[in-house]
């Protein structure tokens, strides 16, 4: 049960609605998620949101590599909703499902691709030790370029706080769906 009221749509303050109408319009098409929570800051809301349109639609990673590293920060955070959403997102993006299931499940994935290995590596050696070692860095920074690199520190900084306020306020998956983390 989320430990805050679901919004009443027709009775958000002009500010919240303006956000909530950006959002709507945008590519995600819904209020979905961490939303509703960060409505209620409707400035936090609405520069987080900008935020994550570019993290999530506009980085210069490839697709499938970006989502495989919001499902890392999702797992490593036990975000429920984060990892049922964008487990299904990987897929599509074209993430084989035996690395989905390999992240779920916290075994070693697959690989079939060294810039997978090299997302995989760079993302869990940081969220093990709060830092990444020269050797993964480099590996990081050849593959993908400085641009690269800050993309997906900022995909999973990004995706750090949407796991924190899923869990802090404890956001429910759809009707019917299970936990996909033990």
């Amino acid at each position: 049960m989320p430990r805050l009221a679901p919004l009443d749509l027709a009775k958000l303050t002009p500010e919240q609605k303006k956000v909530a109408d950006a959002i709507v319009a945008g590519p995600r098409g819904g209020l979905r998620g961490p939303f509703e929570p960060w409505l209620r800051s409707p400035v936090l809301a609405d520069r987080a949101q900008k935020l994550g349109e570019y993290c999530r639609f506009n980085n210069s990673l490839p697709r499938d590599l970006s989502e495989l590293a919001i499902c890392l920060v999702g797992r490593h955070f036990k975000a429920q909703y984060e990892f049922y959403a964008h487990a299904r997102l990987a897929r599509e993006a074209g993430l084989a499902p035996a690395i989905v299931e390999a992240v779920r499940t916290r075994q070693t994935p697959p690989f079939t691709r060294d810039v997978e290995r090299i997302v995989y590596d760079f993302v869990t050696e940081y969220l093990a030790t709060n830092r990444v070692a020269a050797p993964n860095y480099k590996r990081a920074a050849d593959a993908f370029g400085e641009q690269g690199v800050v993309d997906l520190v900022g995909v999973c900084g990004y995706y750090m706080l949407v796991s924190m306020t899923l869990n802090v306020f404890e956001m429910a998956l759809p009707p019917g769906e299970p936990e996909p983390l033990a």
